[in-house]
């Protein structure tokens, strides 16, 4: 066989470890030009550097080994577009994420407290509601709550009812603790829709809420939360009881997200008696 490579010169040709050559051999996405049958002993051809090249390439980016084997195997141009595509824009999200979150540890250090938030105390009546009930884990929820406020609204829309208020979600303290917990959406509304598919109705508890808006998206809510339990905790005010959220601007209304409001209530002793 002519321009062969034993795995050790093939492994410094292309910067790829002999385990890891080893590995892609067993899974099939870099198969040796020739094994010996006796020893086992691997040779790789020249022309398969490019190969090793572009794997290399291609998980200095992180992309799925199966995903590397579709575009090596793939039998025309345009599958092979795709997956990288795919890849390429789970990589442009990986980064804006990342922008956000050290755009955010930026302004926890240089502002490790914000007491600019007003907190306000307000007392809020029971009201009927259309809502959906499910068990989520906290990674999850974010996704889960935008599909429920969507099928809540459309629901009454569909029905021809009028909301009575904003949105809203009660999240049960496991759902922070354990990371899977109880997740409610409501939309208050009278009268009551049929129950249609997940959406059931319920009359939302009266409750006495210390209350804060967070502006933006939920990238950085857990500062608002903080800055909420710091102020009841230091005036003797919490009480057990689900956290509420009522989302004055949300998805629904606009897509930009640095316009959005989000209530965020924790539940308090009355603090004066109501007329």
């Amino acid at each position: 066989m002519n321009s062969v490579l034993s795995i050790g010169d093939f492994s410094r040709a292309t910067h790829l470890s002999v385990k890891m050559l080893r590995h892609y051999h067993e899974i099939g996405l870099l198969e040796p030009a020739d094994v010996d049958a006796g020893s086992g002993y691997r040779r790789y051809a020249a022309e398969q550097i490019v190969t090793a090249q572009i794997i290399r390439r291609f998980r200095d980016l992180e992309m799925p080994l199966e995903d590397i084997h579709v575009v090596l195997q793939a039998p025309d141009v345009e599958t092979r577009n795709r997956v990288i595509v795919s890849h390429l824009a789970r990589l442009e999200s990986s980064l804006a994420r990342t922008r956000e979150t050290v755009a955010s540890l930026r302004g926890l250090l240089d502002r490790p407290r914000d007491s600019s938030v007003p907190v306000d105390h307000r007392h809020v009546a029971a009201a009927p509601a259309a809502v959906i009930t499910d068990t989520v884990g906290k990674a999850d929820v974010v996704a889960w709550y935008r599909g429920a406020m969507g099928e809540v609204a459309a629901t009454l829309s569909a029905q021809g009812i009028s909301p009575a208020g904003p949105l809203g979600g009660i999240f049960d303290t496991e759902l922070f603790t354990e990371d899977r917990g109880r997740a409610t959406i409501f939309l208050p509304c009278d009268p009551l829709p049929q129950p249609v598919g997940r959406v059931g109705t319920t009359v939302i508890p009266p409750a006495e809420l210390a209350t804060i808006v967070h502006l933006g998206s939920s990238t950085e809510v857990d500062r608002t939360y903080g800055a909420l339990a710091g102020y009841v905790t230091r005036y003797e005010l919490a009480a057990d009881g689900p956290i509420r959220e009522y989302y004055l601007v949300g998805p629904s209304d606009t897509p930009d997200e640095s316009l959005w409001q989000t209530e965020v209530c924790w539940p308090i002793f009355q603090t004066r008696p109501r007329p």
